[in-house]
C-alpha cells in the first residue's frame, strides 16, 4: 500500500514496530423473522489499520455505504474482503478511506463470517506519513494513541471515530 503512494515500503510498518495486535472476531448471524428491522451489526467504519473478512460462502449480509446509499457486497468464494481501517485512513492522510459498511439479517438463512482486524499497538502513535503532506495536501488528520479505546467509546454513541481525528 505504501509503495502504491510511492512511500518507502515500510513507511506504514513503522508507525506498528513490530508492536501489532490481531483480534479476530467469529460472527454468527440467526435467521431473523423481521429483517427489516433488525441489523446485524450496525453501521460503522473499523477502528483497525486493515480488515480481512471470509464472508459466508452462501449467504450474503455485507453492505457498503456510498454515494447515500447502501451497495451488497458479493460473496466470492474463498475470496477475502479487504477493508482500510480508520487508522490506516490516518496514516495514508486520507488516501485510504476506511467504509462505512453494515451486516443485515436474513429471514430463510443463518450467516457466518470471520474478521481479523490488525491493529496498531495501543501505545504506538498514529498520524499521517510524512510523504504524503505538502503544500498541495495539508495534514488532515492529528496523532492519535490508543485509537481502538476511542473506537468503542465512539461506536457505543453511534458515531465515527475518525471524526474526532480530523484535525
Amino acid at each position: 500500500m505504501a509503495r502504491s503512494l510511492n512511500l518507502e515500503e515500510d513507511s506504514f510498518l513503522k508507525q506498528y514496530e513490530d508492536q501489532e495486535v490481531m483480534a479476530a472476531r467469529f460472527n454468527y448471524y440467526p435467521t431473523c423473522p423481521r429483517p427489516d428491522s433488525v441489523l446485524g451489526v450496525k453501521a460503522h467504519s473499523d477502528g483497525s489499520a486493515i480488515t480481512f473478512l471470509l464472508q459466508d460462502k452462501e449467504v450474503e449480509g455485507l453492505q457498503m455505504f456510498k454515494d447515500d446509499q447502501w451497495h451488497r457486497v458479493p460473496i466470492i468464494p474463498h475470496a477475502f474482503v479487504v477493508n482500510a481501517g480508520d487508522q490506516m485512513q490516518i496514516m495514508s492522510n486520507g488516501i485510504f478511506k476506511s467504509p462505512v459498511h453494515r451486516v443485515v439479517t436474513n429471514t430463510e438463512t443463518e450467516r457466518m463470517s470471520i474478521a481479523v482486524f490488525c491493529i496498531p499497538d495501543s501505545e504506538k502513535e498514529i498520524k499521517p506519513a510524512d510523504g504524503l503532506i505538502d503544500e498541495t495536501r495539508p495534514r488532515l488528520y492529528k496523532t492519535v494513541k490508543d485509537y481502538v479505546s476511542l473506537y468503542f467509546e465512539y461506536y457505543q454513541q453511534g458515531k465515527r471515530t475518525i471524526e474526532a481525528a480530523i484535525i
